[in-house]
């Protein structure tokens, strides 16, 4: 998951030999409106808070620990709904795919590079430091990981590496670093045109879907089946965004997307019910959270919540990335000292705890990327000193 500056209405390309639509019917679109998505970056935060009232009362683990009992016990009938909330991790993907291909469009591989490594590194340097930190003061309940891991886990290799993660959220950069790689090496290298996206996109559902049938780890390392079409949905959703509602090979990509998408989130997140199980989800309702994700990104894309103009959305995008490193295993030592220490209902803890965890992102955007962010983009690449998307 990432937040970059989300930019509405892209400048017309070269003509596109390889696109396969008639130029006629397919056109960039010049948009007015405002300069920023900015409903795209209150969806952002949105799928993050959903990612973390999943985290902090939608299952069992170490947040049990820091409420004293199963969170199903703290919030009877709320936690069957905040069970739902770790599908807002594919809504992130989805938001990501067409957020890359925005602001991949048009750039140099190592302008794309840099404007990656210089928006994910320092927030994540400064999250597994304070985490390392604060789990490391002998009042608190949970271990610090070794000095080596740590230090491996600066480097956002630590699951190929075979390490121990410091931020539990951390599976999901994986992903998006994947992601990055596949989309740089096969659309930003060679420049960025509507039939090499079209092609990507098709070779990409195609190849994920051989993988899936092979079983082949290191396959399914490169191609992330389960993940794929989520990225690849956002993707279609931008060239929907660029060229208009009329591309009916961007509608087919996001509707074969869809399609997929949902069979992997049924298949990773329904079972039986089961009385040891944490919670049970109902199939026919992870369906309906993932159609609406498509579906709100899908009225972005097409300029329906262009009237959604307000400054503070822009906000939400800039502190969603911070929130979410910091969130879960922070969130589980505030639980602690709010609900057991302090002595606050349960109802009460749980919209303070994530007060606070907005408060820490707000001050790790203020005094960590803000400064950091820019020069180390500088740094990778010095000739383009542009805005970070």
């Amino acid at each position: 998951m990432t937040t970059p500056q989300l930019t509405a209405g892209a400048p017309a390309p070269a003509p596109d030999r390889g696109a396969p639509a008639p130029q006629p019917v397919i056109r960039v679109r010049s948009r007015g409106g405002p300069s920023r998505l900015r409903a795209l970056d209150g969806l952002r935060l949105l799928a993050a808070l959903m990612v973390a009232g999943y985290h902090y009362a939608g299952r069992g683990g170490e947040i049990a620990q820091a409420w004293g009992g199963s969170p199903a016990h703290q919030f009877p009938t709320a936690a069957p709904l905040f069970a739902y909330g770790c599908l807002g991790v594919q809504i992130f993907f989805v938001i990501s795919g067409f957020v890359i291909c925005l602001s991949g469009w048009g750039r140099s591989l190592r302008a794309f590079v840099a404007g990656r490594i210089s928006r994910l590194y320092p927030a994540y340097w400064a999250a597994i430091l304070l985490v390392t930190a604060v789990f490391a003061l002998p009042w608190v309940a949970y271990k610090a990981l070794p000095p080596s891991e740590v230090l491996t886990n600066l480097t956002m290799l630590q699951q190929p590496l075979g390490a121990h993660r410091v931020l539990g959220v951390c599976w999901t950069l994986w992903a998006e670093m994947r992601f990055y790689a596949l989309f740089a090496l096969c659309v930003v290298l060679p420049g960025a045109t509507r039939g090499r996206v079209v092609l990507f996109c098709a070779g990409w559902t195609l190849a994920a879907a051989l993988a899936q049938a092979a079983h082949e780890p290191f396959l399914d390392t490169v191609l992330m089946p389960e993940y794929a079409p989520f990225f690849i949905g956002g993707i279609g959703l931008y060239l929907l965004h660029r060229y208009g509602a009329r591309d009916p090979i961007a509608w087919a990509t996001v509707l074969v997307s869809w399609l997929i998408g949902q069979h992997h989130a049924v298949a990773g997140l329904w079972h039986a019910p089961s009385a040891t199980a944490f919670s049970y989800r109902s199939a026919a309702v992870i369906v309906a959270v993932v159609t609406v994700g498509f579906a709100l990104v899908a009225a972005v894309a097409l300029g329906r919540f262009r009237w959604a103009d307000w400054r503070w959305l822009t906000v939400a995008g800039a502190l969603t990335y911070p929130f979410y490193l910091v969130h879960e295993h922070l969130g589980w030592v505030v639980v602690g000292a709010l609900h057991r220490t302090l002595g606050l209902p349960s109802y009460a803890t749980l919209p303070l705890t994530v007060g606070l965890m907005l408060l820490l992102a707000w001050l790790l955007h203020r005094f960590v990327e803000r400064p950091l962010t820019p020069r180390l983009k500088r740094a990778i690449d010095p000739r383009r000193a542009e805005t970070v998307r």
